[in-house]
């Protein structure tokens, strides 16, 4: 466990000794799992002379708004499938995991995204990926899980079915709910080939999107604007890393907060009993 463990955190402390160190130092290859001359300038320089800070503010608006959609239609999908009296309660769900199986395609569903003109426009991520199968299902199971003497007991009480979902089943589910946000978070965070196909506009494109062309050419720095010492500092190792780094450590900041509900959410909601 100790070596797993060491395979994960050593490359991670690598990129964090990469960002802070002096570029010269970076690029003698000096620099392992500890920083050689704190350097921060190239930190400034990413968010001042690149897209990176529009493009941060992207990916916060796709993810806040995409994880709370996804949320809310997940909700409202996998709580009529738990209740047993739905009509084609069955049928309805394996028309649902027949999606898993078999997509419409990437062409196809370009070409709907273009017919509804949302292409160059969130809503195009947001209505491509509203609802994971996957989490639906670990939704609806969870669900099914809930004692039904809860539910009959709220029912005599003269709960209806919003009331029941939104009194009784949700505050039930906070595990199961955090869990799911975290899985829509990241999914939305991480976004590339939905923001590659139908975002062409560099001022909407997220965060994912600038950094790995950042990886790959250095066009996006403004280097005009620095001197010839600021340009060697700005080498590539370095640049990479700083990239890296923030991309990690906005989801690095949630998941710690949602840690104590993710194991028991998933427990609970894969296993029926």
């Amino acid at each position: 466990m100790i070596i797993i463990s060491l395979t994960c955190i050593l490359p991670f402390l690598h990129l964090i000794a990469l960002s802070v160190s002096s570029g010269h130092a970076v690029d003698l290859g000096q620099v392992w799992f500890w920083p050689v001359g704190l350097d921060f300038t190239v930190y400034r320089y990413f968010f001042e002379n690149t897209p990176a800070l529009r493009a941060f503010t992207n990916s916060v608006i796709i993810t806040l708004c995409g994880t709370a959609l996804s949320m809310l239609a997940t909700v409202l999908t996998a709580y009529p499938l738990s209740r047993r009296y739905l009509y084609a309660r069955k049928p309805i769900t394996t028309a649902a995991l027949f999606t898993m199986l078999f997509s419409g395609g990437m062409i196809p569903t370009y070409l709907v995204m273009n017919s509804l003109h949302l292409t160059n426009t969130y809503w195009s991520l947001w209505f491509g990926g509203l609802i994971s199968t996957y989490n639906m299902l670990i939704m609806k199971s969870y669900f099914e899980s809930i004692p039904g003497e809860v539910v009959d007991s709220a029912q005599i009480d003269g709960c209806g079915e919003v009331q029941l979902l939104m009194r009784i089943i949700l505050p039930l589910s906070l595990p199961m709910l955090a869990t799911l946000t975290l899985f829509y978070g990241v999914g939305y965070w991480n976004m590339f080939m939905s923001v590659i196909l139908y975002i062409s506009k560099t001022n909407l494109q997220n965060l994912t999107v600038i950094v790995q062309g950042m990886l790959q050419i250095q066009g996006n720095f403004n280097v005009s604007a620095m001197d010839m010492m600021q340009q060697q500092e700005m080498v590539s190792e370095k640049l990479k890393a700083v990239g890296v780094m923030v991309m990690v450590v906005p989801m690095l900041v949630v998941y710690p907060i949602l840690q104590k509900y993710f194991v028991k959410g998933i427990m609970l909601g894969s296993i029926k009993g």
